[in-house]
């Protein structure tokens, strides 16, 4: 580079007398030699550098409308045949497909399966975000619609935007100058994608920022950079346009800090691109004097040894690209969300659109426009690009730029007026009680505002801060505040959108599947869908689609709100919030994965039961997805199958209550479809069941498996008893496991006495005496709750225990004392709201049962297992049977022991009358049996014919 300075220096340049000038200055003012001079001798041999490139270079700035203003003017005035374009060379494919959607929309490049990048990197995704005000969306339009210009994307794959990443560590995300706070939902259509700018032109040097900032008496880089840039050079002709770009992309490049890894890729970057644009030359033979080279003014200031297109310039080493497969499309995008990507400030580039299309108005200029766009203006058809000339000798332009005052334009008193009577019209659309004395206060102050900051004419952003200042109060009523309302009315947050012929197969698909609803999809608002499946069974088919968008989508692109996808549910009707048009990039990307939602579901389903991470839950609640959205019985049983081996791998139980939950439901289903269980449950159960039983003890005295977990193993075990031992399960198993187990803490404890209830071991009895030598220890009360907690979520395995803790929590009540009971009372609601919410209803049900129901009725009532058994009731004189035959046998027994029936005449509400034997009663049978067959001989001939025996 020494080098090439001092060719410059000895070279005749337009820009000596600006050199010498700003090297004296800079030695006057720091007082003797130092880096200042050098620096500022730089900038302009850097200037003077890019210029003398015969290929010619035009520096842009990503969403400038003096870009693209001055772009449109030099296609006019050049007619160039090759235009070479800082952008990914892969993504050239996409764009003929941008005259089928309505911008601002985005290229990307994605891809799934990774091959020579860390794994934890998938998935890979890069987006270049296009607009209409861009200078590069001016050049891409102009060389697709003009016979014989050829566009050629000079920079670096996708593929070596992550090769030429760090991998030590990820690369942190740069940070935006918007202010903190809600972003709008259109904020996150790039997701977490790469972005690629063209121009990206900002101080690296924060102290260099902040002191342009603070000097300028603004509070945003973009509020900076278009009141001393775009609006000077909106008007500027193209020489000091050019000059003055490469001057400011020369100044942040030689103050980026040293060593900055960012600078090194830019670097490489730039030695990537000459070398594809020298190499086209040499294949194509194209004329230099033809070409025009756009790229950022950054990357025009470049000083790397492989910077222009003369003889012996060296090329660049370029690595081959990794085996990764990489997917294109076009997703949909929006000026929020380029503002988030870039690190913008909120409303820039609605305002920087707002300005492009003032600007061509006023300088009455035709835009380029793809033939046919969504949106577009329509334009005849361009000409074929003339033979353009050689360029203009350079002259020095910088010098009377910078040595010139700042042009103010005057007040424009109708545009001001307009933009405050529409904010309070708007604010108080919104909510804000605001007034005409508003809107005549956001005007002086506009106009106040723009004093204080050396400006005659208000701009948006004084504007913005007026209306913030006059209009906002303590609280924002609605949705929005001021400042989002004043994006509004300035250019709102424009959405855009890909057209159908540029969607890929899938999301096509779904648009023809979902048709039959009648709905226009593409629309960004939220639409209701009314399905009646009962009166036209054609809409199922959009039904299950919407449900396995539903599955796949984000949360609010397919919002059910009335019917349901359950086993062994149908619904007849269903009603669907659907925001689609909303969601399209993420319909876009599920055809990065396949070609038909089926296949994606398919993949997605197979994909979490083979992750690293997966769970036998997760299988089970894949194999659930299954049977609701593809029906196929082998895919079903290959996740069934994958659930068996994941369970008999786990070695912890924490997700048993799942299990137990998932598992219950399926065996269900399948009872009540099919004649036979699939071979994969049968194989679940048994290896649950020897893997329950033999992790039991061990669960019991661990302290991280919580009382949950434990129940839900018992409920397993219980629930499931039946069919493990039909299908060769040894019930000792599950009884030398709950005999091994020894619980030190309260709740476990109680939920072992219940399985031994359950086993047989410990009679109902006894557990009602254990509980109260519990109530009865003034030293145990303190962790009654926690006892009552286990008793309720024994629930789950043992349910036949419901009253038994009834009556536990009813005697807590009424033993303890008040000083006990009320400090009590939090622990037992919190207790029983951590660990056994959903067994709560059961419990009130229970007493529910029990309590009576009305309050007269509580004053006499007595709980059952405090009433005392009822004394026999004398007989009536006088009905005892005095004479006659005997009663038969079971008049007899209820006559001697009238106890019983007494009771539940008692209990019918009827008197306990004895009738006295009749003569008439039929006579007892006879005690020989040979008798009774005799005489009742139809069982003895149903048997013998059971049998096969002759009678």
């Amino acid at each position: 580079m020494t080098e090439v300075s001092e060719a410059l220096t000895r070279a005749p340049s337009p820009f000596a007398g600006l050199r010498s000038q700003l090297v004296e200055a800079a030695t006057a003012f720091a007082d003797g030699p130092g880096a200042i001079p050098e620096i500022l001798a730089g900038l302009v041999d850097d200037v003077d550098r890019a210029l003398r490139e015969e290929l010619e270079i035009f520096p842009v700035c990503h969403h400038s409308p003096a870009s693209g203003l001055a772009m449109v003017r030099r296609l006019r005035e050049k007619r160039p045949k090759v235009i070479y374009l800082e952008l990914c060379e892969d993504l050239g494919p996409l764009l003929t497909e941008l005259r089928n959607c309505r911008l601002p929309v985005a290229l990307q490049a994605f891809a799934s399966q990774l091959e020579g990048f860390p794994s934890e990197w998938g998935p890979l995704s890069v987006v270049a975000p296009i607009t209409e005000a861009s200078a590069e969306y001016q050049a891409i339009a102009y060389a697709l619609d003009t016979p014989g210009v050829e566009l050629v994307l000079v920079d670096r794959s996708t593929d070596h935007v992550f090769q030429w990443q760090p991998r030590e560590e990820d690369t942190p995300a740069p940070e935006g100058e918007g202010e903190p706070g809600e972003k709008p939902e259109e904020a996150d259509l790039h997701g977490d994608a790469v972005g690629i700018e063209i121009g990206d032109l900002r101080p690296r040097f924060a102290e260099l920022e902040r002191h342009l900032l603070h000097h300028g008496k603004v509070r945003h880089w973009s509020e900076w950079w278009d009141q001393y840039v775009e609006q000077p050079l909106s008007a500027a002709d193209y020489d000091t346009y050019r000059q003055v770009m490469v001057l400011i992309g020369s100044l942040f490049r030689r103050l980026t800090p040293a060593g900055s890894g960012r600078l090194a890729v830019d670097e490489d970057r730039e030695r990537y691109m000459w070398t594809r644009m020298r190499e086209h030359l040499a294949r194509t033979g194209a004329d230099k004097a033809d070409c025009l080279y756009v790229c950022g003014a950054f990357h025009a200031a470049s000083r790397v040894a492989e910077f222009g297109t003369g003889a012996g310039v060296p090329d660049f080493d370029i690595s081959p690209r990794t085996a990764t497969k990489w997917l294109y499309g076009l997703i949909p995008s929006s000026h929020s969300a380029i503002e988030a990507q870039f690190g913008l400030a909120g409303g820039s580039v609605s305002i920087a659109a707002a300005t492009w299309q003032k600007a061509v108005t006023r300088a009455r200029l035709t835009p380029f426009a793809l033939e046919g766009q969504q949106g577009g203006r329509k334009r005849k058809a361009a000409a074929a690009a003339a033979a353009g000339g050689s360029a203009p000798p350079v002259a020095d332009r910088l010098s009377g730029f910078l040595a010139a005052p700042p042009v103010l334009d005057g007040l424009d008193e109708e545009e001001l007026l307009g933009w405050c009577v529409d904010i309070v019209r708007l604010a108080r659309r919104n909510g804000y009680l605001a007034s005409t004395a508003d809107a005549i206060a956001v005007f002086e102050t506009s106009i106040l505002l723009a004093g204080m900051r050396n400006r005659a004419r208000p701009t948006p952003w004084d504007f913005q801060d007026a209306a913030v200042t006059c209009i906002e109060k303590d609280a924002v009523p609605g949705r929005r505040d001021v400042r989002r309302l004043c994006e509004i009315l300035l250019g709102g947050d424009r959405v855009g959108q890909v057209g159908y012929a540029a969607l890929p197969p899938l999301a096509r698909d779904v648009y023809d599947r979902l048709a039959p609803i009648g709905l226009d999809l593409t629309k960004t608002t939220v639409q209701r869908a009314l399905l009646d499946l009962a009166g036209r069974p054609e809409l199922g088919a959009a039904s299950h689609l919407l449900w396995m968008l539903r599955y796949l989508l984000p949360e609010g692109a397919v919002r059910p709100i009335m019917g349901s996808r359950r086993l062994g549910e149908k619904s007849i009707q269903e009603s669907w919030d659907l925001a689609i048009g909303r969601h399209q990039r993420y319909i876009i990307e599920l055809g990065y994965e396949g070609v038909t939602v089926e296949q994606v579901v398919e993949q997605r389903l197979r994909r979490s039961v083979w992750a690293p991470d997966a769970t036998a839950a997760v299988a089970l609640r894949a194999v659930e997805d299954s049977i609701l959205f593809l029906g196929s019985r082998r895919f079903t049983d290959e996740l069934g199958a994958r659930a068996v081996d994941l369970l008999a791998a786990e070695r912890t139980v924490d997700d048993a209550p799942e299990v137990l939950r998932r598992i219950r439901r399926l065996l269900a289903h399948y009872r009540s479809t099919e004649p036979a269980l699939p071979a994969w449950c049968e194989s679940f159960v048994t290896a649950g069941y020897a893997h329950y039983c033999t992790l039991l003890p061990t669960a019991f005295v661990d302290d991280e498996t919580g009382v949950r977990q434990v129940a839900a193993m018992l409920g397993f075990l219980f629930t499931m008893e039946g069919l493990a031992l039909s299908l060769g399960c040894d019930r000792a198993q599950l009884e030398l496991a709950v005999r091994q187990s020894h619980p030190e803490s309260p709740a476990k404890t109680a939920l072992l006495w219940s399985a031994h209830h359950q086993l047989g071991l410990l009679p109902l009895a006894d557990l009602r005496a254990r509980t109260a030598q519990l109530l009865d220890n003034p030293l145990v009360v303190p962790s009654f709750p926690q006892y009552l907690s286990g008793f309720v979520q024994a629930l789950e395995p043992v349910p036949k225990l419901a009253p038994f803790v009834v009556e536990a929590m009813s005697s807590a009540f009424a033993k303890l004392p008040d000083p006990v009971l009320l400090p009590w009372l939090p622990t037992l609601i919190t207790t029983l709201r951590d660990q056994a919410a959903e067994l709560v209803p059961v419990l009130i049900r229970e007493a529910g049962r029990t309590f009576p129901a009305t309050l007269p009725a509580v004053d006499a009532f007595v709980p059952p297992w405090h009433s005392t058994p009822r004394p026999p009731t004398p007989r009536p004189t006088g009905t005892a049977p005095a004479s006659g035959p005997a009663p038969a046998p079971a008049a007899a027994f209820l006559a001697t022991h009238p106890e019983t029936t007494d009771a539940l005449a008692d209990l019918l509400g009827l008197p306990p009358a004895w009738r006295p034997a009749s003569p008439s009663d039929p006579p007892p049978p006879s005690s020989d049996p040979l008798a009774l067959l005799t005489t009742h001989p139809a069982t003895a001939d149903a048997l013998a014919l059971l049998l096969a025996t002759p009678s």
